[in-house]
């Protein structure tokens, strides 16, 4: 079985105007499989964030491959990108910044499958199951971002990034807004999307908070200074750390 997302050798190096340059990513590898959850942990400052920009291919790598479903994406630009973003899409961290406050959510969902060539009357449909898959019910759809809680519009991103069924889903820092309540809500209802979904829908969980992470990945990599410093299955790296950053941490939660 071939990986949805492979990371070669990743790095980043900013240039600072006299200063010296300042490595975010220092040659970091990983692959995650289809249908698999990966967590990236670490720090405000640790990287995650210039991880996901270059994997989206917002920022551009220093050095380094990246491999999504099989096609070299490192250097993508113009239609080569745009049939990348057809396989992966992102759940950021504040939803209502994510959609444009003079469009209604239906019209944020179905913009993708407008895009694709669907007709009016099948992207109503098709955004309608959307929302009611993400438990919103249908006529959210005419509503607007602020019109909405946080938890709610969240639940239509979710929806709006599921619209044109791509095999990665990156969530950065997609919970931390939200309150203890509705990050559970949120993590149940990315759950029962991957079991939805079969092997078909592999999530990218950019978090700081190791607790979350343990609860809904398979597999987690703890960042600290752009470096990998430790990776494994949740409970055995939260259990058995080895790394001295890792144990700290860990007991910052405990």
């Amino acid at each position: 079985m071939e990986p949805v997302l492979k990371v070669e050798d990743l790095t980043k190096v900013f240039s600072r105007s006299g200063q010296q340059d300042f490595t975010a990513v220092d040659h970091i590898s990983f692959e995650l499989m289809p249908g698999e959850c990966l967590g990236i942990i670490g720090e405000s400052g640790s990287g995650k964030t210039t991880v996901v920009n270059m994997v989206t291919r917002l920022l551009d790598a220093t050095q380094g491959r990246i491999v999504l479903d099989g096609e070299d994406i490192t250097h993508s630009k113009g239609a080569q990108l745009r049939k990348a973003y057809q396989k992966m899409q992102m759940v950021f961290q504040t939803p209502t910044d994510s959609f444009d406050p003079r469009c209604t959510l239906g019209d944020g969902i179905g913009e993708s499958l407008r895009n694709h060539g669907m007709s009016a009357g099948e992207t109503q449909k098709r955004v309608e199951q959307l929302l009611q898959m993400c438990g919103l019910p249908t006529e959210f759809a005419s509503r607007y971002p602020h019109q909405v809680s946080g938890g709610q519009c969240q639940r239509a991103a979710i929806a709006r990034a599921l619209a044109i069924q791509p095999k990665l889903l990156i969530c950065d820092e997609a919970t931390s807004s939200l309150d203890v309540t509705v990050q559970k809500e949120v993590l149940a209802l990315l759950s029962e999307l991957r079991g939805q979904q079969g092997t078909g829908l592999s999530i990218l969980f950019i978090c700081h908070d190791i607790a979350l992470v343990q609860e809904f990945c398979d597999r987690v990599l703890v960042l600290y200074h752009g470096d990998i410093v430790e990776q494994g299955i949740p409970d055995d790296v939260i259990q058995n750390p080895q790394n001295e950053y890792t144990k700290r941490l860990i007991n910052s939660i405990l």
